[in-house]
């Protein structure tokens, strides 16, 4: 298989053979294509997830398990204030 690249990233390709790290530019488009197929993986996980969440909230709050959410930002507000005192930021 051939595939054409711009300038650009075949300068990549090139700087990535040149530190030694991978052998060819093969192994870099290889390693690049398996890093792709993960990223994929994780986003498919990462919206599952959010949907299970989404959906856990919203059984919470059909059972009346609401929460203010005034309160909630009051809280997260002292909790930011408690951590820039400690790291004096």
């Amino acid at each position: 298989m051939n595939v054409e690249l711009t300038p650009e990233l075949e300068q990549l390709v090139r700087s990535k053979v040149d530190s030694g790290r991978y052998a060819s530019a093969s192994e870099v488009v290889g390693e690049a294509l398996r890093l792709f197929e993960e990223q994929d993986e994780l986003l498919v996980l990462s919206k599952e997830e959010i949907r299970a969440q989404i959906e856990e909230g919203w059984q919470s709050a059909r059972r009346g398990e609401l929460v203010d959410g005034k309160a909630v930002f009051r809280r997260l507000e002292a909790e930011l204030d408690a951590i820039e005192r400690l790291t004096g930021k």
